[in-house]
Order: structure tokens, then C-alpha cells, then sequence
């Protein structure tokens, strides 16, 4: 049994989620990280961050890990239709609306500014995280959004890894000069239909507890708050 999910990028660092289990102790989620641990570090990886119940903070923090933040996570039943916005316009990289290079800079500046206190990775590293971790059709899945012309964000809603139909964005983002209008709701929502195209049949969506503006999107919405994680950070 799946007790964490693993997405490495090679010597890097490596992402590690909690997957919650009914049944399952607290040793056993030590004892199965605990050989995630030894493993990265045999392996000399850059770092390892660790998404995981707060209740293990301590036993992690005794083991040399520092806490980054709390992340609040929403998810939410795709099965009801919900009333899109007709005033927005998006395309798929796939579609060559734009160049790689530039939703790699769109991508950067709607990062730019942000509430969420995780740390930035290089954004060539993020790019080449979501060819690895999406695939050959990766470019399918990144979409930016456009009104009057004007780039208002971007979004990359996709099947999570181990699943058959849960639906995740591994980003969405405003440009800062958007933001405040009420286009961050409009974009999600219009990401949530998206993504229920990829056959996902429910959503999971996650931000830092400091992020209120994405947590207000999350109930406008009508995502659920389902639970709360830490994110635990250790390094070479």
C-alpha cells in the first residue's frame, strides 16, 4: 500500500506527499518515510520536501527538517455543471497560441507576488518538473487565459499521478495586474470544466494558509476544506 506519493527530479530535490490512509498508524507512515529518507540520502539529492499532518511535526523537526508553512487543502465533485464566463478566452500551449518561452514568462510573472511562502524553484527547473511529471502531451495541459487581448493568467489542470480521476492544477496564477477583479474565480472555475474534459470526476486543490485570496476562490467556488498539511523542507 501507498503510504507517500514521490516525484523525483533527478538530482535535484525530491517531492514527497502524504497520502492518507484509514487504518494506518502513525508508525507506519514513520517507518515508510523513513525509508524514503534513507534513500535520498544514499542518493545525495539536493532536497527533499515533505508535505505531511502537522501531527509528525515534531518527530520531523527533531531529524533536522524545518517547517516551511501550513498548506490548506479544498477539493470538490465535478459532477454538477456550473455557469462558465463567455469573456474569457484560452488556449493550450499545444495549440501554438504561444511559444514555450513565453508561457514560461507568463508563468513566472504570475508567481510573482504571491501569498504562498514555499520556496520558488529556478522556473526552467518548473518547466522541465511538468514535462516530466505530464508527460509527452505535457503542452496539452498549459493554458493561458486571455481578456481583451490581454494575458490574465495561466492554469495546468491534470490527472493526479496514481489516479484514475482526480483532477489537480500543478499551477494557476493571475498576472499581478489582474488580480483584485474577481478573474482569479473566473479562471478556476473555467479550469475545473477543463479538467472534467480530462474525465476527472473530482477536484483537489491546495494553498498556503497565508494565501486567503486563493482560499476565498477555493469556497467561492464551492470546494470543501477536506484537511491540513505542513511542508517540511531538508537539505544536503
Amino acid at each position: 500500500m501507498q503510504l507517500f506519493n514521490l516525484i523525483k527530479s533527478e538530482k535535484a530535490y525530491w517531492l514527497v506527499d502524504q497520502v492518507k490512509m484509514e487504518g494506518e498508524s502513525e508508525e507506519d507512515y514513520k517507518e515508510a518515510f523513513t525509508k524514503i529518507l534513507s534513500a535520498y540520502e544514499e542518493e545525495q539529492i539536493g532536497y527533499l520536501s515533505l508535505l505531511i499532518d502537522e501531527a509528525f511535526e515534531s518527530w520531523l523537526l527533531a531529524r533536522g527538517f524545518r517547517k516551511i508553512s501550513s498548506i490548506m487543502e479544498y477539493t470538490k465533485q465535478l459532477d454538477d455543471e456550473m455557469e462558465l464566463e463567455e469573456d474569457l478566452l484560452f488556449y493550450s500551449l499545444a495549440e501554438g497560441f504561444m511559444t514555450d518561452a513565453e508561457f514560461s514568462a507568463a508563468y513566472e510573472l504570475c508567481r510573482t507576488g504571491t501569498a504562498n511562502k514555499n520556496i520558488h524553484q529556478p522556473i526552467e527547473q518548473v518547466m522541465a518538473s511538468i514535462a516530466s511529471e505530464l508527460g509527452d502531451k505535457w503542452r496539452s495541459h498549459c493554458y493561458s487565459f486571455f481578456a481583451d487581448n490581454k494575458l490574465v493568467g495561466i492554469s495546468i489542470p491534470h490527472i493526479e499521478m496514481g489516479t484514475q480521476d482526480e483532477g489537480r492544477m500543478f499551477y494557476f496564477g493571475v498576472v499581478p495586474d489582474m488580480r483584485g477583479q474577481g478573474l482569479g474565480a473566473k479562471l478556476h472555475k473555467l479550469t475545473l470544466e477543463l479538467m472534467k474534459k480530462m474525465q476527472a470526476n473530482y477536484y483537489v486543490g491546495s494553498t498556503d494558509e497565508s494565501n486567503k485570496h486563493m482560499i476565498n476562490i477555493f469556497k467561492k467556488n464551492g470546494c470543501t476544506l477536506r484537511d491540513k498539511k505542513g511542508i517540511y523542507q531538508i537539505e544536503k
